[in-house]
């Protein structure tokens, strides 16, 4: 038997401080669990020498593990990792052994290389919420405050579940818009590079039969022969055109005001603006509801949604709740006087607060938002099909036409 000393938090949060005795270190872990405690520092003392032995000794071992890595975690790999650390929680295997199991069975990557050095740091004595909070790459400033408060509460097995189904309904809705405006993209791409073939390659032919003829052509196929020789002359400046476009809204976005100004551009664009203004409220809902559910105190609940919002209009309205709040009063009425939000919006979050069951509501406005932008999307992907099949088609038959009226002139000319 060995003698662990702890640091432990009980159910209120009170920080408890003691000793116990057990084989060793995942026994003791246990043992503190099954007291009602959890664990934040734990160390074996030496009773030879009379201290404690640190744990941070195979820290130099444990980095061996690491590999060079370049960007960030994928949402589904993060989910994936969450679900499984919840249920062995809700297993009651003690955290570090959790962890240790979790890193074992993930391939290198940016997340097992945060892991390798978030095990460390459990060891060494920091809380998990600290040793995910040295890594913003995989763990954001959400998931580390849920963590906390998991932490605090001494129901960390509920939050990593909450957390969780958070991120799995963030990434279908994500994953919905994206996959919609998949085939309208393909779309465009193909019938932009049809077009650009039939400037390059076949205009030119048709060029050279009418300058054989020496026809004086019609105003619509001198400009389509002009667009032509453009295109063939200036064909790599057409890429310019897009990324162009991309590099003035980076430079616009530089500016406090140019950013606002964009944000709000995208909420006024027809359809698209109704699309983007409801994902944004479905999702921040459910990170506030998710949060507040959590235990996060409401001010450090709405800091965070408002950083990570990502469109400056709403970014501005929840700074209003943000500071209604902290002055007292209700989340109700800077919602209502932002107009950013329907009416059943307002309502639900003022009978939530009443009630005192706002994340219920939070939860309920998110999952009626999700299926509005679900019904929205498939709106927008039944009205554009035939919308680019009639573009496409205009700028075909514009360019047969103004070829072949030239060619109806000289068969109209032989006949006579």
């Amino acid at each position: 038997m060995a003698l662990f000393k702890f640091e432990a938090l009980d159910t209120t949060g009170t920080e408890v401080k003691d000793q116990v005795d057990a084989p060793n270190e995942e026994e003791a872990q246990q043992k503190i669990r099954q007291m009602g405690y959890f664990v934040t520092k734990l160390t074996e003392v030496d009773l030879g020498k009379g201290k404690a032995k640190g744990k941070g000794k195979k820290k130099g071992k444990r980095k061996k593990g690491k590999v060079f890595t370049i960007g960030g975690v994928s949402t589904k790999q993060l989910v994936t990792f969450t679900r499984q650390f919840s249920t062995l929680q809700d297993a009651g295997l003690p955290v570090l052994r959790s962890l240790k199991i979790l890193e074992r069975q993930l391939k290198g990557g940016v997340l097992r290389n945060a892991l390798i050095d978030v095990v460390d740091d459990v060891e060494s004595g920091s809380s998990l919420s600290e040793a995910f909070g040295k890594h913003p790459k995989c763990f954001d400033r959400l998931y580390v405050n849920m963590v906390k408060a998991g932490e605090a509460g001494g129901a960390l097995e509920v939050i990593l579940r909450r957390l969780a189904e958070f991120k799995e309904k963030s990434q279908s809705l994500k994953r919905k818009i994206i996959g919609a405006m998949v085939y309208p993209i393909v779309v465009i791409t193909v019938a932009i590079a049809i077009v650009l073939f039939i400037m390059i390659y076949i205009i030119p032919k048709f060029k050279k039969i009418f300058a054989e003829f020496g026809m004086k052509l019609p105003w619509a196929t001198e400009t389509l022969i002009a667009v032509s020789d453009w295109c063939m002359k200036y064909w790599y400046i057409i890429p310019m055109f897009p990324l162009s476009f991309w590099l003035l809204c980076k430079l616009i976005r530089l500016s406090r005001v140019g950013n606002y100004a964009l944000d709000r551009l995208k909420l006024w664009t027809p359809v698209m603006g109704n699309i983007i203004e409801k994902t944004v409220v479905a999702r921040t809902v459910r990170t506030l509801g998710t949060l507040i559910a959590s235990g996060v105190p409401i001010l450090e609940a709405l800091s965070i949604v408002r950083e990570t919002c990502t469109n400056a209009v709403f970014e501005r309205m929840y700074q209003r709740v943000y500071e209604s709040i902290r002055e007292g009063d209700t989340i109700a009425q800077p919602l209502k006087e932002s107009r950013l939000v329907d009416d059943m919006v307002v309502n639900m979050v003022d009978v939530g607060e009443e009630t005192g069951d706002l994340d219920t509501m939070l939860y309920k406005v998110a999952d009626f938002y999700d299926e509005e932008v679900d019904t929205l999307v498939k709106g927008l992907l039944a009205m554009l099909e035939p919308l680019m099949v009639v573009v496409l088609g205009l700028i075909v038959g514009s360019i047969v036409i103004a070829l072949f009226m030239p060619l109806i002139k000289l068969l109209e000319g032989l006949n006579k």
